[in-house]
């Protein structure tokens, strides 16, 4: 006999009328006298079960009301439409195979601290939030995979484990590599990744990064998924146009499917908004709103040129428009080392961050990238690095070198964006941050 249900919560609205069995966890039970109300979920959706003790055998009645909070069950009963249930639709049940009861379940529907439900993540999961949040997570994922195969990318894996730094050696975890000396977890994908542009010419790679920054942000992860386009013969501002596409469509994609932002209670006016053209600000024009403006956000200092944004200069420049908005040619200075200069301006790169709206800050960060050998090498040379480390990230340039261009999205930063959630730890399954690894 198949364990499985004969139907989903997710599709319950294909079987009104009919009598069907669904298997998932017990979210919410109520008993009135002869009546037991069972909210269950299948991690579909979630249904109430209505359990009338005359319309059930005794021991069918008796199964219904042992259950606990998350005990496991399958429920047999008639679809029925009703407006004022969840979903639309009830359980008239007519059955009940309990298959686990378990203890006193630790989260309840009162307020916990932060701290207690991190512990407590592996359950904190099942949560109607959190798995909205997760739900959009993958939505995510999905439409930026699905988008950039439609564009003819080819997704390219890279290596987690690299012998050099890809972004500044202060943040790199390290491990010892057998007798070849430390290896150190990928912070990014991107100089793989351009290998495989010049294959296969549109490539992205998609996956775990870590940086080793002591940074307890609520914008931070030590360990967050980044996906990476890379195009061959693409400009600075291809490479602009390639992102404003690329992130109106998944936040299409989102709000096409919009049922976990209705759990949110997420205010989808502005996610509404973000259709191309994104606008464009020079850091230099931000450097003069932030010292014009700095006061009207909360830790905003005047930024001498030369510096990065901070979180709260990224939120006062976001603040002024509706929409993303990229801050492009930043100081040379305080970027990666594969960016290229301006050649009109050679003091500042080819490069830009996206800042989402709503104080949520850097959701994509690109550029162009040196295509000339020896203009790479020095690059790397300036920024204290070993040259004969990076041989084969330099023939990429001396055999049939392109210009070239690319970027990286934060698949969590994208997430808390447009869940509208505060804080980044609930929009990857296990966070792991400065002071947290378990569970």
């Amino acid at each position: 006999m198949s364990l499985l249900p004969t139907a989903t919560i997710a599709e319950i609205a294909r079987h009104d009328g009919q009598t069907v069995t669904l298997a998932g966890w017990v979210a919410h039970k109520t008993e009135k006298g002869k009546l037991v109300f069972i909210r269950l979920r299948d991690g579909s959706g979630v249904i109430q079960c209505v359990v009338f003790k005359r319309n059930v055998s005794e021991e069918v009645f008796a199964a219904a009301q042992i259950l606990t909070l998350e005990s496991a069950c399958r429920v047999t009963g008639a679809v029925r439409a009703d407006e004022r249930a969840p979903g639309g639709y009830e359980l008239d049940v007519n059955d009940i195979e309990v298959v686990h009861i378990g203890p006193e379940y630790p989260i309840q529907p009162k307020e916990h601290g932060v701290e207690f439900l991190m512990e407590h993540r592996h359950l904190w999961v099942r949560s109607a939030k959190q798995h909205a949040l997760l739900r959009i997570r993958a939505e995510v994922i999905a439409a930026a995979q699905e988008w950039l195969n439609d564009q003819g990318f080819v997704r390219f894996d890279t290596p987690i484990l690299t012998p050099v730094a890809a972004e500044g050696t202060s943040n790199l975890f390290a491990t010892e590599y057998f007798d070849l000396g430390s290896a150190y977890l990928a912070q990014t994908g991107q100089l793989y990744v351009e290998a495989g542009m010049m294959s296969f010419g549109k490539v992205y790679c998609f996956g775990p990064t870590f940086r080793a920054e002591k940074s307890k942000t609520r914008r931070h992860l030590t360990e967050f998924w980044m996906i990476e386009p890379e195009v061959a013969f693409a400009t600075h501002e291809d490479n602009m146009v390639l992102q404003e596409h690329f992130v109106s469509a998944i936040v299409r994609r989102c709000l096409e499917r919009r049922g976990e932002l209705k759990v949110l209670e997420r205010d989808t006016a502005l996610l509404e908004r973000c259709v191309p053209p994104f606008p464009r600000v020079t850091y230099d024009d931000a450097i003069a709103l932030i010292a014009e403006k700095y006061a009207e956000v909360e830790g905003c200092t005047p930024l001498p040129w030369g510096e990065d944004l901070g979180a709260p200069h990224e939120t006062l420049v976001a603040s002024q428009y509706e929409k993303p908005v990229f801050v492009e040619k930043f100081p040379a200075a305080v970027k990666a080392f594969y960016m290229e200069p301006d050649p009109r301006r050679p003091e500042v790169a080819l490069c830009a961050d996206l800042l989402a709206p709503e104080g949520y800050g850097e959701i994509i960060g690109g550029s162009q990238r040196i295509h000339d050998a020896d203009l790479l090498e020095r690059r790397i040379r300036e920024h204290g690095l070993n040259v004969d480390d990076y041989q084969w990230y330099l023939d990429l340039r001396r055999y049939g070198t392109v210009p070239h261009s690319g970027f990286g999205m934060g698949i969590e930063r994208c997430t808390a964006w447009i869940a509208g959630t505060h804080h980044i730890r609930e929009t990857i399954p296990f966070p792991r941050m400065l002071h947290r690894i378990y569970p």
